[in-house]
């Protein structure tokens, strides 16, 4: 038997921890076989995407597990929110540390279980392993969306206007706070940020809203300039960003006052998890309205222009000299 705080054996684990989050699925099958099945709605297509987050790197070792687990399930569901489409289930891989406790396991547990309650989505299957590195967490999301809707990357054109939806740098500016590389804010500022790091927002609810009026699209998770630049790649367009544009909280306004020059932290670190999209102008009612609806802020920020690249303008109409473009792994 293993300790009281260690967790149990892998098939014990799963059974204790896993299994329940599978059982309003019946193609799941408990989670007792090797593999599950989906049926998509008729006139629909599954949408599929994978990100993981590795302890370290995605998330600090002393952030809750719930959190842990909730900021995995929301970072997938922004990838599918982006293109359009409706969470429906996932599969999750895991590589647990022994360290771990089965009580970090079991609020882990719990965390999933909490917001795939609250974005319609079920656990149908996955796998588990041991290791002596870091925790690491994978999750593979399914969603749908009317065959042949999908919003992609490609398809900007020039004259454009690009769109941001909720605030911009405060993920990345939590990170920081928690780091200790900003300080001068009040309590709740701090807090404000810490807890845009912790749990993103994504935005399915308008992601669904604008298929048809958006040209290009995807989730802002590397940074603003490094997303954009994504999109004007595969578009094979530029794009010019207004900085005073940009929507910031409360919180971020004030740490830009204490120091500008986290201006670029704003628009490079990242973890944002917002839609970054390019519509034509004669979509803008239309979009406004679908923003309204989905209960979504949402802020026109630039243009599409021909060429290649991005730039961040600043109140001069000068570019900002920046000194990165956003998060790399490599």
């Amino acid at each position: 038997m293993p300790a009281p705080d260690q967790p149990p054996d892998e098939f014990a684990l799963i059974a204790r921890l896993f299994a329940p989050l599978a059982r309003d699925w019946p193609g799941a099958y408990g989670l007792l076989d090797d593999a599950a099945t989906i049926a998509p709605p008729p006139g629909e297509e599954l949408v599929v995407t994978k990100d993981l987050i590795v302890e370290g790197v995605h998330y600090l070792p002393e952030d809750p597990p719930d959190l842990v687990a909730r900021k995995l399930l929301r970072v997938n569901v922004s990838d599918l929110a982006a293109k359009g489409a409706r969470p429906l289930a996932y599969l999750l891989g895991v590589v647990l540390p022994r360290r771990l406790t089965l009580d970090w396991l079991e609020r882990f547990a719990a965390g999933l279980e909490q917001d795939q309650a609250h974005y319609g989505m079920s656990l149908i299957g996955g796998d588990t392993a041991a290791g002596e590195g870091p925790a690491v967490f994978s999750l593979t999301a399914f969603g749908t969306l009317p065959v042949g809707t999908i919003m992609r990357r490609g398809g900007a054109k020039p004259g454009d206007r690009v769109y941001l939806s909720g605030t911009l740098g405060d993920a990345a500016l939590g990170l920081k706070v928690l780091k200790g590389a900003l300080s001068g804010l009040p309590v709740a500022g701090q807090e404000a940020l810490i807890a845009r790091y912790r749990l993103p927002e994504p935005r399915p609810a308008l992601g669904v809203r604008l298929r048809g009026l958006a040209h290009a699209a995807l989730d802002v998770s590397d940074g603003l300039v490094a997303d954009l630049g994504h999109l004007c790649d595969v578009s094979k367009v530029g794009a010019a960003v207004e900085v005073a544009k940009l929507p910031l909280s409360p919180a971020a306004r004030a740490a830009l006052a204490l120091d500008p020059r986290l201006i670029e932290t704003v628009l490079t670190g990242g973890d944002d998890y917002e839609i970054l999209f390019a519509a034509p102008a004669s979509a803008a009612e239309a979009i406004e309205r679908a923003a309204l609806a989905a209960g979504v802020p949402l802020a026109e920020i630039g243009r599409i222009i021909e060429g290649a690249g991005v730039e961040a303008l600043g109140p001069d109409g000068r570019a900002l000299a920046l000194t990165r473009g956003g998060y790399r792994h490599f």
